[in-house]
């Protein structure tokens, strides 16, 4: 086995340990992760040079794995791996890292890297045969791995990454592929975390993480392609999440999610394909919510976390839940802008009619109605608020019924008490006040009465109002009994 001649009591541990797959730890009992400017003797100070001549020069012995595994060492200079091919695992946990290590495309088994503190990583197109552990490390500069391919796991949780002064995201994920689960609850990330393009084979857990980007996208996920789900409860963002164009064919689970971006939109994922949607328990968005063009088969979105603003264009979806009333789940159609979008009346029509509630259904086809009118010209908006006092649109139509009882008693009580004179005395029938009235008001049936005499002084002007209001009756509830036929 090739030896460096200068090394250290503490590098020569690590030397001696390595072949064997021995782990050195150089923690004394009760010592606590070591933080950034800690002032660590010569006895757990390692050159990375030396880590890097182990692993590239891989001494063995017979009938031993070997394996770098070193805890609680401070590790000077830049760990520089770039493209090597490293058949060792490396668990470098509890380290502090003077310099950013450099793994750019680099091929390992294995990483560990276990509340380690860094001034930032350079990672991008890395191999990993089995997981990378990250678990509590605290990284105070850009960490890239975007491209990466992992084929295990990516465990995260406890994480703090931050790129203070940094033009870059803090930690970068982008095009990355991992072949079993996402794991970061408890992440904080400050600064902007981007997994656009990444495809995670597992679940993504996001569990509690605190994420912050003021004025900026927290969270840049465009076209993440998830297998299984997206786990994200009691999450905390400030600044945008981005996920237009992801696919998550299991749940997108926001439970007691806390979103803040004030001034813009808090969350958007449009165009996206998503196979339930949970929005319930937590505090109202602050901010506008855009789910445009998306596909989601179960939204379950609770009324009190809706904010101002809610895009749904084009959005379809199977099932609303909770089941609310119709007047609950309207105001979230009425906040999209100030452009009537009538597919957002229909699609929540659809999704009550495939509960079985009619009613909700038959209010929320109202309600469209009534938006379209703000759309048309004067006339037209005239005569929509016309359809909407006789027959509501055609979805009330007993109101049609009690017009024409109101109609009907006013007319009768008024010729009852003063008949109209007939138009040929000897020729005229008995006088009727109530079939007289009918006949002014049925345009179609007739009873012989309205021929066959003459109102004279006001009787005339309300035999006219009553007429015209028959016609007026008529052709609302034509034109409501059509829209329903057409609705079946």
């Amino acid at each position: 086995m090739t030896v460096i001649s200068d090394l250290t009591p503490a590098e020569t541990r690590v030397w001696r340990a390595f072949p064997r797959g021995e782990s050195v730890d150089f923690r004394a009992a009760g010592d606590e992760p070591p933080a950034p400017g800690d002032d660590w003797g010569a006895e757990r100070t390692v050159r990375a040079s030396v880590l890097r001549a182990l692993l590239v020069k891989a001494p063995r012995e017979e009938g031993e794995i070997a394996a770098l595994a070193v805890t609680g060492a401070r590790i000077t200079g830049a760990l520089e791996l770039r493209h090597a091919v490293i058949e060792a695992p490396v668990r470098l946990s509890d380290c502090h890292f003077d310099d950013v290590p450099d793994l750019y495309a680099a091929q390992l088994r294995e990483l560990d890297l276990s509340r380690s503190v860094l001034p930032g990583l350079t990672s991008g197109a890395l191999r990993v045969e089995g997981v990378v552990r990250m678990t509590g490390c605290r990284v105070r500069g850009p960490a890239r791995l975007g491209g990466a391919r992992i084929s295990g796991a990516l465990f995260l949780e406890g994480a703090e990454f931050s790129a203070p002064g940094a033009s870059e995201p803090a930690l970068q994920l982008n095009q990355m592929a991992i072949g079993e689960d996402l794991w970061a609850p408890g992440m904080r990330v400050d600064g902007q975390l981007r997994l656009t393009g990444a495809a995670v084979a597992g679940r993504v857990n996001l569990q509690d993480a605190e994420l912050e980007n003021l004025g900026g996208i927290a969270l840049d996920a465009q076209n993440l392609q998830v297998e299984a789900h997206v786990r994200a409860r009691c999450v905390r963002v400030r600044g945008r999440v981005e996920l237009r164009g992801s696919r998550i064919p299991g749940r997108l689970d926001l439970l007691h999610a806390r979103l803040s971006h004030p001034g813009d939109t808090a969350l958007r994922a449009s165009s996206a394909v998503i196979g339930e949607l949970w929005l319930r328990g937590g505090d109202r968005i602050e901010g506008a919510l855009s789910l445009r063009r998306s596909q989601i088969e179960i939204l379950t979105v609770e009324p009190e976390m809706l904010p101002d603003q809610v895009y749904l264009g084009n959005l379809t979806y199977t099932v609303l839940a909770p089941h609310e009333p119709a007047a609950r789940r309207l105001p979230m159609l009425d906040r999209d802008g100030e452009r009537y979008e009538p597919h957002a009346y229909e699609q929540l029509t659809a999704a009550y009619r495939h509960i079985g509630d009619d009613d909700a259904a038959r209010l929320v086809q109202l309600a469209k109605q009534r938006r379209r009118r703000a759309t048309l010209t004067w006339y037209g908006r005239l005569w929509g608020y016309v359809q909407d006092a006789a027959v509501g649109y055609g979805f009330r139509p007993l109101r049609a019924v009690a017009w024409l009882l109101s109609l009907l008693a006013v007319g009768s009580i008024a010729y009852g008490l003063e008949h109209p004179r007939p138009v040929k005395a000897d020729e005229a029938p008995d006088f009727n006040p109530v079939f007289y009235t009918l006949d002014l008001l049925l345009p179609v049936i007739g009873f012989g009465q309205e021929q066959a005499f003459a109102p004279a002084g006001w009787h005339q002007w309300l035999s006219y109002a009553l007429i015209i209001t028959g016609w007026i009756l008529a052709t609302t509830v034509a034109a409501g009994v059509t829209r329903s036929i057409s609705r079946q």
